[in-house]
C-alpha cells in the first residue's frame, strides 16, 4: 500500500492517503490512524474509491471549500 501522505490529525491521529490495488481494481484509501502504543494502526473512519472516480471527488472536495460557512464551508 502506498502512502502519498500523511497528515496529523491530533495527538493520536493521522489521515493517510494512499493507492493500492484491491482486488485488481486501482483505488484511493483515505483513512485516519491511531497511535496504537507506538505502532499507528488504520481505524475504521476513512473512505475508498476506485481511482477513476478521484477527479470528481476533487471537484466536489473544492465545491465544499469554496460554500460559505453557514452551508459548511470555510469562513
Amino acid at each position: 500500500m502506498g502512502v502519498f501522505t500523511k497528515i496529523r490529525k491530533n495527538d493520536r491521529e493521522e489521515i493517510r492517503v494512499m493507492r493500492n490495488d484491491f482486488k485488481g481494481h486501482d483505488m484511493i484509501n483515505v483513512r485516519v490512524f491511531y497511535d496504537a502504543g507506538g505502532e499507528m494502526k488504520p481505524g475504521k473512519q476513512g473512505i475508498a474509491f476506485k481511482a477513476e472516480l478521484l477527479s470528481d471527488v476533487l471537484w466536489a472536495l473544492n465545491e465544499a471549500l469554496q460554500m460559505p460557512p453557514e452551508c459548511g464551508g470555510t469562513p
